[in-house]
C-alpha cells in the first residue's frame, strides 16, 4: 500500500533523490535566513523590541540549511542548484508574498505595515513547515542520521509559529486586526497554490529519479490536488486563525547551538 512514509522512505534511500531532497530544504532555509537577518536590520524604530527575535528567527533558519548540507556530507554528496519549479520560496515572493527582496536589499526602515506583512507570511509558512516537520519526526524520529536532525529542526518551527501568534496577536490589540487578517488570508489563498505547485514539481523530479510507473505517479498527484482541493475548500482556516500560543516568548532567548557537520557525520 501506498503511504507517504514509504514514499519518503523511497526517497531518503537512494542518494539522487536525497540528495534533491536535501539541497531544496537547505536552500529554502538559507534563504529565509538572509530574509529574517535583512528584516531585523531594517525593523522600524517603534517596533525595535522585535528585532532580536528576528534575528533569532534568522539563525535558527540558517541553522537548518546548515543541518541538511552537514546531512548531504555524511553520505559524500554536494549541495545541487534547486531547480526553479521547486523553489517555494522564490515562488511566493514572485506571487507577492512576503517583503520583496527589492526592498530588504535598501537600507531604508521598513515600516510597521511592513512588519505586519512579514509576520503574516511567516505565520502562513510556518504553520505548513511545523507540519511538515512533526510528519517527518512522527515517521523518522528514530531514524540513525535524520532523526536528530529532524527533531531539533521541529522543534525551532514550532517556536517559530508560537512566536508569530503571540506577536500578531499583540499586534491585533495595537489596531492592526483587520490588517492582519486581510494579509493572513492573501499569504494563505496563495500559498496553497504554489505549495501545491511545488509539490507537483518535487514528485516528478523524484519520480524520474526513483523510476516511478505512471499509475504511482499519478496516484501521488492526485493525493496532492486532493489535499489542495480540502485546503481551498475551508482547510485554509488553519493558517489564518490566531490563538495565544502555550509556548510565550518563544523566540525570546538566545538560539541553541548550531551543529556543523561533524555532530551529524
Amino acid at each position: 500500500m501506498l503511504s507517504a512514509k514509504r514514499v519518503f522512505q523511497e526517497i531518503l534511500d537512494n542518494d539522487e533523490s536525497f540528495q534533491l531532497f536535501c539541497s531544496i530544504a537547505a536552500s529554502g532555509e538559507a534563504q529565509g535566513g538572509w530574509e529574517n537577518g535583512r528584516i531585523a536590520a531594517l525593523v522600524p524604530g517603534r517596533q525595535r523590541a522585535l528585532a532580536p527575535k528576528i534575528t533569532r528567527h534568522g539563525a535558527d533558519e540558517d541553522k537548518h540549511g546548515r543541518i541538511f548540507n552537514a546531512l548531504l556530507h555524511k553520505r559524500g554528496l554536494e549541495p545541487l542548484e534547486v531547480p526553479r519549479e521547486t523553489d517555494y520560496t522564490m515562488l511566493l515572493e514572485a506571487r507577492g508574498i512576503g517583503l520583496a527582496h527589492e526592498k530588504l536589499c535598501r537600507d531604508e526602515p521598513l515600516t510597521e505595515q511592513d512588519i505586519v506583512v512579514y509576520l503574516a507570511h511567516s505565520r502562513v509558512t510556518e504553520q505548513r513547515a511545523s507540519a511538515q516537520m512533526t510528519m517527518l519526526r512522527k515517521y523518522f524520529g528514530d531514524h540513525p542520521d535524520l532523526g536528530r536532525a529532524v527533531a531539533m529542526i521541529s522543534d525551532d518551527e514550532d517556536n517559530h509559529l508560537a512566536y508569530c501568534h503571540e506577536e500578531l496577536l499583540r499586534l491585533a490589540a495595537a489596531g492592526y486586526g483587520r490588517t492582519i487578517q486581510r494579509a493572513l488570508r492573501e499569504s494563505a489563498l496563495v500559498e496553497m497554490d504554489v505549495y501545491k505547485d511545488v509539490s507537483l514539481a518535487v514528485m516528478a523530479h523524484m519520480g524520474r529519479i526513483l523510476g516511478w510507473s505512471n499509475a504511482k505517479g499519478g496516484v501521488l498527484a492526485a493525493g496532492i490536488h486532493a489535499r489542495y482541493a480540502y485546503e481551498r475548500l475551508g482547510g485554509w482556516r488553519r493558517m489564518v486563525s490566531l490563538r495565544m500560543p502555550e509556548r510565550r516568548n518563544a523566540l525570546g532567548g538566545p538560539a541553541t547551538a548550531a551543529p556543523e557537520a561533524p555532530e551529524f557525520v
